[in-house]
């Protein structure tokens, strides 16, 4: 319904192939979902459309059907090396004219109900883009169970799967690249609004839980944890609305990154923490969230890594 009918899976495409706004867009509507924890294919969607979007010819087809709802997800990178296209999961092979992909994906985020598949794969001039209908015959999704309950990841199985190639050369990394830039933006925005919604709901329980006759917000302790998170939750905030501004991604991209997934898992733990012993419940949200930023800090590499990236481009 959001991406059908409201449009949120247009976000960040060409106009006259059914798309609107852009990256500020594409960060209020992360926010939101981060804070609601919803669980639908949108960063998914977003980072395939991303790399479509860098291939020298993008397939307008493909977009059109993704800025009216149909989801997407991409494949192909090692998940212990997001940001390389050195060594990746699929072999593409070329057989009478045409494209066919083998290989094994055994975490790929939103492919389980993805309409399109694209997938960075092998050849024998280097590692390029392809996109793959995923209802076609030889794929196989299979979904998987990580930490996160609210996001979902699959493994992808491709045996001699027609693909159409989209780069040439090797040039994957000039399209993968730029899609992670964005977005690392746009999780980061993701993990702002669950870290607000983390800061929202504890200071509602604080106001609330009574103990020794009064709130316990009212403890000068309980009051000086809460100022901290929100300190981090507000710098947070900062981070992804200088990266949304910026004219560098790749520099503001892996701040917010760093800064925001740093923030998230410290929020979502002291959340838990002064929810009592309700807040360690299973029919709690506590964990949600919690979950959600531990899964997050490694998702599109872990904040060490963006700040390795970062000094990479400051050139430290």
């Amino acid at each position: 319904m959001l991406a059908e009918q409201i449009g949120i899976g247009a976000l960040g495409l060409p106009e006259d192939l059914g798309g609107l706004g852009g990256l500020p867009e594409l960060a209020v509507v992360a926010e939101e979902l981060g804070a609601a924890l919803l669980p639908v294919p949108f960063l998914s969607t977003v980072i395939a459309g991303q790399v479509l979007l860098g291939t020298p010819t993008p397939p307008d087809d493909v977009l059109t059907e993704i800025a009216e709802g149909a989801p997407a997800a991409f494949a192909g990178l090692d998940r212990r090396g997001w940001w390389s296209t050195d060594e990746l999961l699929f072999t593409a092979t070329e057989v009478d004219g045409g494209w066919v992909i083998d290989g094994h994906a055994p975490a790929v985020l939103g492919a389980a109900g993805a309409t399109w598949i694209v997938v960075a794969a092998n050849t024998a001039d280097g590692p390029d883009i392809f996109v793959v209908a995923a209802a076609t015959d030889g794929v196989g999704v299979h979904p998987i169970e990580t930490l996160d309950l609210t996001r979902a990841q699959a493994s992808v199985h491709l045996a001699a799967v027609p693909a159409v190639r989209l780069t040439t050369g090797g040039n994957a990394s000039a399209a993968v690249l730029p899609a992670l830039d964005t977005a690392c933006i746009v999780l980061a925005a993701e993990q702002l609004g669950g870290s607000q919604a983390s800061l929202d709901h504890t200071v509602d329980y604080v106001k609330e839980r009574r103990q020794f006759g009064r709130a316990i917000g009212s403890f000068q302790a309980v009051k000086h944890t809460l100022a901290d998170l929100l300190v981090l939750v507000e710098s947070s905030r900062s981070a992804v609305s200088r990266a949304v501004e910026s004219d560098d991604r790749t520099e503001a991209g892996a701040v917010a990154r760093a800064w925001c997934s740093d923030a998230y898992r410290t929020v979502s733990a002291e959340a838990v923490q002064l929810h009592g012993g309700i807040g360690f419940t299973w029919e709690h949200h506590c964990h949600l969230y919690f979950r959600r930023a531990r899964a997050d800090a490694q998702l599109l590499g872990g904040s060490a890594m963006h700040r390795e990236r970062l000094a990479t481009a400051l050139a430290w």
